[in-house]
């Protein structure tokens, strides 16, 4: 496909995201960021040479948009495959691909990210909630407005640390950069670019709900663990119990019911079929929460 020689940088980043076609809106989000950074510098280092001529010059030694976004995209299967996981073999059977999910690495990582939350959500709702009201509560003073700045700065920042955490535990592509920023505006309609994104309002929102999803994921993470662990040694301690190896202390007043010995089997076999449910529900939690990050902090490709 053949398209004209950009005009101005707003085209070319028009004709490079057509490029990209349905690739992945993190990838996408990238490559612009990255090819609006590098324009505008050049941009800037030639202040005398018009916009239309720097752009033709570009893409003889940049790259013509589709020759960007063939390049990146080629780059970024080259990355996903080296992180790529080994292929599980196909079980056949339903029992099969149940105890399956023991063999996912992406399970247990899926597994570990629900514990993560609490410690992260809470981290993310504080400085959220001490950050807005900080600026909110400064905004009639002069530096009210830095001071928003600075917190709206934070927030994309810690946008992309929860950004690795998600793309390394459960599989998810997102952005690797932070978005540009052209320093060579005024300060103020930088700000107003900031805050007039729509990304701002979005990742705000995605550090506050992160809290009470992350005590619902610690909860269910703790519970599913714990109880299929308790069920599966419930029998030991009962054969321990049984024959005096173990001894559990009790008042006069109350009797210790404990369960015949014909239903240890039972307890065990519910104990370890609880287990690989756990793994099956955290990663699809995991799916979830990846899904729901990728519609919060990332921009939707136009």
């Amino acid at each position: 496909m053949t398209t004209t020689t950009p005009r101005s940088i707003d085209e070319y980043l028009d004709q490079l995201r057509a490029a990209l076609g349905r690739a992945d809106t993190a990838v996408v989000q990238d490559a612009l960021y990255d090819a609006e950074d590098h324009l505008r510098s050049e941009l800037a280092e030639n202040p005398g040479v018009p916009e239309s001529e720097l752009l033709t010059r570009m893409a003889t030694t940049y790259g013509a948009p589709s020759e960007v976004a063939e390049i990146y995209l080629d780059k970024e299967y080259q990355v996903q495959q080296a992180l790529r996981l080994p292929p599980q073999p196909q079980r056949r059977t339903a029992l099969g691909r149940f105890f399956a999910v023991g063999a996912d690495p992406r399970s247990y990582a899926a597994l570990f990210y629900m514990l993560l939350a609490l410690p992260t959500g809470i981290f993310y709702f504080v400085w959220t909630v001490v950050g807005t009201s900080l600026s909110l509560g400064l905004m009639v003073l002069i530096i009210g407005l830095p001071v928003a700045t600075l917190f709206i700065g934070t927030l994309r920042a810690l946008s992309l640390v929860e950004g690795r955490l998600i793309e390394v535990m459960l599989g998810e592509r997102m952005p690797r950069r932070l978005p540009y920023s052209d320093q060579a505006l005024p300060f103020l309609t930088r700000v107003k670019d900031m805050f007039a994104d729509p990304r701002t309002w979005s990742t705000l929102l995605y550090m506050l709900l992160k809290l009470p999803l992350g005590i619902v994921y610690f909860v269910i993470a703790v519970t599913f663990t714990v109880v299929p662990i308790a069920l599966m040694f419930a029998p030991l301690m009962h054969l321990l119990w049984f024959f005096g190896l173990v001894q559990i202390d009790i008042t006069d007043d109350r009797i210790l019911n404990l369960p015949p010995l014909f239903t240890d089997p039972l307890l065990f076999a519910a104990g370890f079929f609880l287990i690989f449910g756990t793994l099956h529900l955290a990663r699809g939690i995991g799916h979830l929460q990846a899904a729901l990050a990728k519609v919060l902090l990332v921009k939707a490709a136009a």
